[in-house]
Formats: C-alpha cells, sequence, structure tokens
C-alpha cells in the first residue's frame, strides 16, 4: 500500500511537472518569440514626444532623463533622420549619431537572427524613434550660467570623411559659445568596447563647475527573465558584489540608487548581449536604475564627481561603454585585464546565484573538448563520459547493490506472501533479508540523483552562453540551444502541418526524433529491472520514459542528446555489472514483458545465474543423506 500511494504520488507531480512547464515556461517564450515578431513586423504611427529622445537636465550632477519617445518610423527612416559617422569594424557595424554625440546604431556582424548565415545580423542598439530604441550617451551637466553643456540635443562637429575603426579614432568638437570648448574622442577595440574620452576646456573668465554622466536607455517591451535567466538591469557597484533587477521589478516608479564608489559598471543585460557602462576607475561615482517616464522605458546612468574648470585650464573624463555579445573569453579578458580590469564583468552572463560553482566548469570542459574535436555536440558526449568516469565508483557500487537486489527477487517475494496482512512485520523481514545480503535499498536513487545537477549545469549552460547559440552538431541539428526542430506527429514534415501550433497541446506535440531516441534509451535502461509484480509499479515503469519523452521534447536538443548518450552508457555499465555480479540479464525478456507480448517470469522478470557446480552438491548432498 505504502509502495502504491509513492508511485501514485510520483505520477501526480510528474503531471504537475509538465502541466508547470507549459504555463510558466513553455507558452511564456512562445509567447515572448511571438511578440518579437510582431514588432519586427509593424510599423507604428503614434505621434514622437521628443525627436530626441532625452531632456536637458532638470539639476546638476544628475543624469538627464530619457522623455517618452513613441516609436513613428521604421529603424531606417529614424537613422536616416541624423548626420552620423560610420562604425567598422570585424565585430560591428553602425554608425555613431552627431546629434547627442549618441551610440545608437550597432549591429554584431558574427551574428544572425537564425542559424542561416544569410539572415539579417543582429541588431543591438537603435536610434530614438525607431521600435524599440536602445541607445548609450556621455555629456556634462552644469549650472545654467555655465552656458549649455553637450547632451541629448547636442550637435557635435566630425571631421570630412571620418570613421570609426579599431585603427582610427573618431574626434567630435562642440563650442558652447559661452567659453567652454568640448573635444570627445571615441575610440574602440577588435570586441565590443568602446571608449569615450571628454576634455573640456574653459576659455572664459570664471571658473566652471561641470559633472559628467553616462546612461543607457532602452524603450519598448523587453521580455521579462524567468527562473533560469535574468533579463534587465545589473550592475556591480563598489562592495556591491552584484545587483539585478528585471523589468518588472522597476515598474511603479521603483529607483534604484548606489552609494559613491570608484569601481563597478551599471547596464542593461539581455540573454546573449548587453551594454554596460563603466566609469573611469579610481574616480568617484553615483549610479541608479530607474523606470523612466514613460510606459515602456528603462535607464541605467552614472554621474561622476563634479569637478571645477579654472579660467584657461582643462578637464578630461573618460569612461568606457561594453556594447555586444557575452562571450565567456570575452567578458572575462575585459574583468581580468591589466591595467583597467573590471571587477565582476563576467557576472554579465547568468551563471546562476548559488549554482555557478557548477555551470562554471561545466561550461569550460565543455569548451575545452569543442577545441578538441571543433563541434560541441561531440564535446557534450565527451563531457558525459567524464562525468559518468568521475562518479564510476558511485554508481559502481549502486549498480552492484542493485544486481544484489535483483538475486533476492525470490526471497523478497515469498516475505511479501508470508507477512501480506502485516505491513510492519513484512518491513522488518525485508530490512534483515537486504542486512544479511549486504543490500542498500536505496542504492539504485545514486544515478539518478548524481545526474540532476549535471542535467541541470548543462541546461544553464545550454540556455544561456553565446558560444551554444545557433551551435550545430550533425544532421538536422543546427542549434543545440534550441529544441529539436523534427516532429513525429507530422511524420517529420512529410505531412503539411505544424503541431506545435495546436493550442494548449501543441507544446507536447513538438516531439523530434533525438526525444524520441532518448524515450527508447530511457525504456531500455529501466527494462534491466525487473518488472514489479505490482500492477501501479509496473504502469509507472510502462509510463515514465514516454511521459519523459514529452517533457523533455521542449528542451534544448544538447541537452536531449546528453540524456540519450547518457543512458547509453548507463545500460552498458549496467548490464556488464549485473553480469560481473552473477545476475541473469533478461532484458529482451523484460522489453516483451512490459509490451504484454511475454508473461512475467514468476513476476521478477530476471532471475540469479546458477553457478556451475550446483548441481554437483546437490548430488553431494543427496549421496550423504543416503548413506548416513
Amino acid at each position: 500500500m505504502q509502495d502504491n500511494r509513492n508511485l501514485i504520488i510520483a505520477l501526480v507531480l510528474s503531471v504537475i511537472v509538465l502541466i508547470g512547464w507549459e504555463i510558466f515556461v513553455l507558452g511564456p517564450q512562445q509567447k515572448h518569440q511571438q511578440e518579437l515578431a510582431a514588432q519586427q513586423t509593424q510599423s507604428q504611427t503614434v505621434p514622437a514626444a521628443d525627436s530626441s529622445g532625452g531632456t536637458a537636465p532638470a539639476a546638476t550632477g544628475a543624469a538627464p532623463t530619457a522623455a517618452a519617445a513613441q516609436p513613428t518610423l521604421t529603424r531606417d527612416a529614424a537613422l536616416a533622420q541624423f548626420q552620423r559617422v560610420e562604425i567598422a569594424t570585424d565585430a560591428l557595424t553602425g554608425s555613431v549619431n552627431l546629434t547627442g554625440g549618441r551610440i545608437d546604431d550597432l549591429r554584431l556582424r558574427d551574428y544572425h537572427d537564425t542559424v542561416d548565415d544569410k539572415s539579417p545580423t543582429i541588431v543591438l542598439l537603435s536610434p530614438s524613434g525607431a521600435p524599440d530604441a536602445y541607445f548609450a550617451e556621455f555629456g556634462w551637466t552644469a549650472p545654467a550660467a555655465a552656458g549649455k553643456t553637450p547632451g541629448p540635443d547636442t550637435l557635435w562637429s566630425a571631421p570630412a570623411g571620418a570613421k570609426l575603426t579599431v585603427q582610427t579614432p573618431l574626434v567630435l568638437t562642440y563650442d558652447n559659445g559661452a567659453g567652454l570648448v568640448f573635444q570627445r574622442t571615441v575610440s574602440v577595440d577588435d570586441k565590443y568596447m568602446f571608449t569615450v574620452s571628454d576634455t573640456v576646456t574653459n576659455k572664459g573668465t570664471a571658473a566652471q563647475p561641470l559633472t559628467p554622466y553616462g546612461r543607457v536607455v532602452h524603450f519598448g517591451n523587453p521580455a521579462n527573465g524567468s527562473y533560469i535567466l535574468h533579463l534587465g538591469l545589473i550592475a556591480s557597484v563598489g562592495d556591491q558584489h552584484l545587483r539585478q533587477e528585471s523589468y518588472k521589478s522597476l515598474d511603479g516608479d521603483k529607483t534604484v540608487t548606489f552609494d559613491a564608489a570608484n569601481s563597478g559598471f551599471i547596464g542593461i543585460n539581455d540573454k546573449y548581449w548587453a551594454t554596460a557602462l563603466v566609469p573611469e576607475p579610481g574616480k568617484d561615482f553615483v549610479a541608479k536604475m530607474e523606470k523612466i517616464d514613460t510606459p515602456n522605458g528603462y535607464q541605467a546612468d552614472y554621474s561622476g564627481a563634479p569637478v571645477s574648470v579654472a579660467p584657461g585650464a582643462s578637464a578630461e573624463m573618460s569612461a568606457r561603454l561594453f556594447a555586444g555579445a557575452k562571450q565567456v573569453a570575452v567578458v572575462n579578458g575585459y574583468r581580468d585585464a591589466v591595467p583597467g580590469g573590471i571587477p565582476h564583468f563576467d557576472l554579465l552572463i547568468d551563471w546562476g546565484e548559488w549554482v555557478w560553482i557548477g555551470t562554471k566548469p561545466m561550461f569550460a570542459v565543455i569548451d575545452f573538448f569543442f577545441h578538441l574535436f571543433g563541434n560541441f555536440g561531440l564535446a557534450i558526449l565527451a563531457v558525459t563520459v567524464c562525468v559518468k568516469a568521475l562518479f564510476f565508483p558511485l554508481a559502481n557500487q549502486s549498480y552492484k547493490s542493485m544486481s544484489a537486489m535483483k538475486r533476492v527477487q525470490p526471497q523478497m517475494g515469498a516475505i511479501r506472501e508470508q507477512y501480506k496482512d502485516d505491513k510492519v512485520k513484512q518491513q522488518q523481514a525485508l530490512m534483515e533479508l537486504y542486512k544479511k545480503e549486504k543490500i542498500n535499498p536505496l542504492a539504485g536513487c545514486w544515478p539518478i540523483a548524481i545526474q540532476i545537477p549535471v542535467f541541470f549545469c548543462l541546461y544553464k549552460v545550454l540556455y544561456v552562453t553565446i558560444e551554444m547559440r545557433h551551435a550545430p552538431f550533425f544532421g538536422w541539428i543546427h542549434d543545440l540551444s534550441a529544441p529539436d526542430p523534427t516532429h513525429i506527429f507530422n511524420l517529420f514534415g512529410l505531412l503539411p502541418y505544424d503541431p506545435s501550433v495546436i493550442p494548449l497541446i501543441g507544446g507536447f506535440l513538438a516531439i523530434g526524433l533525438w526525444p524520441v531516441i532518448m524515450g527508447i534509451t530511457m525504456f531500455v535502461q529501466m527494462r534491466l529491472n525487473p518488472t514489479p509484480p505490482d500492477p501501479t509499479q509496473a504502469a509507472l515503469f510502462t509510463w515514465m520514459p514516454l511521459i519523459f519523452t514529452f517533457m523533455l521534447s521542449t528542451f534544448p536538443a544538447g541537452l536531449v542528446i546528453y540524456w540519450a548518450w547518457n543512458n547509453t552508457l548507463s545500460v552498458t555499465q549496467q548490464y556488464f555489472i549485473m553480469r560481473r555480479y552473477g545476475t541473469e540479464v533478461n532484458l529482451w525478456d523484460n522489453i516483451l514483458t512490459s509490451l504484454g507480448l511475454r508473461k512475467p517470469k514468476g513476476g521478477s522478470g530476471a532471475t540469479p545465474a546458477k553457478p556451475a557446480n550446483d548441481d554437483r552438491r546437490l548430488k553431494k548432498a543427496k549421496a550423504e543423506k543416503a548413506s548416513g
């Protein structure tokens, strides 16, 4: 009765997991993808509130706040509104907006919208007035008496034919007509880090107080994260290790302000991309995150320490801007750079607050095998072998105990029959049997218990690292981080319909070939164990692989391949261990029995291997008894 109750609970929990996955994970992901597709195809016609996307600061020392800039134009039309200087490197294309000196047009050369290399490259930053405007800006604030300072609507001057490349920085100038002359130098490295250096010269007759600032602004409807991934604003300022705020958490006029510090970064984080401000190290600044005065606008900014520029003197401000792909080697390099390292910069990648101790080594090993084999799928297979080898002693002991338990199946059956009306005595007798035969009844749980954290760490790595994005395997798997694209319910594309679009149940029908392979390997592994005599247990044994096939069909293909390969290795390992300890492996009989094609053998499905000298011992015992 106790076994039946536990199995019923397990079945109920499995159903809850399936439904919860559909509602809380698969459903929101599909909705987000639909929203992104709609945003890419629609052209909105709401009047613009502010073509510059920003206003002058209200007070000295505070970064300006972006006004409500509603999208009115296509991205190309919004770009054409302003004078621009081209950005061209091996990693980036785009332009610098001379109005405001903004970096608001950026594409990533190495990344595309789909696995097709002919698809458009990823758009990271877009100008104000375009759908999902997203830009970075640097400037100065000052009292009104100082005259106009560089801000959102400042028109900078650039040399004719200027172009920002790795070898050629961009030099901009601005004269406010009141004695202050500003010069800005923008440079970029061969990856994704911009350096913005401002020099202000006071040609007037009075000292001028100025405060530098930087900000990143994101309009539109950014997706919120999930339990496995943070999306939103992120910062590591001074002694604070890491602060993450989702877009949803900032709704309701919430503002997060940090204490003054002289190191760190603040910005906006996406799944694979980020835009982060890095104030000049060693100089004090105050940073904040906020929902700005628009239905869908968010800002991360900092204000530097005020400076007073004496007549005839100059002052300088320098800051950096990371805008690009969160490649592990790249962000680690910026973190460890000497000089100019950025503490905790690697945490732009959401390794997990508590599980990073597993996810980081997991990625490091996968990356090692990738560079060895040139394929992330083969790297995952190699990591699976390493994990099996690492935990071999524990798994070996577990399978040894399971084999011993199978050898005593007849005795266990006899005990259950003898004490079928007294569960207490039945359990006591079984425990005595376990003790006598040196069996640990919980040993069979260890292989599964070991696999759970490994499974989650691999899932996290596949989900958050850009290296896995669009990483191919072989055959029809062109993206290990996405589910298997084939569907068994349309005969893998032979029938002209997509079963995944069916309301409510569509997510469960998107079952590809690799989930089917995984389900088969899981079924075979479970068949190494005898078919339970209890009907409820037997039903669970039969249905569990099918349940997992449906559930894992929505997981990344790399994870399903890992599980199928792990099952195959486990079957091989368990088979040889069972044979080594004298347990007969009736795998084929167990499979036929579970499918109802053969009657079970005494309810056990596996029998102890008969020692070769048993007949001689029996004859000797009979002879001794007869002579006695």
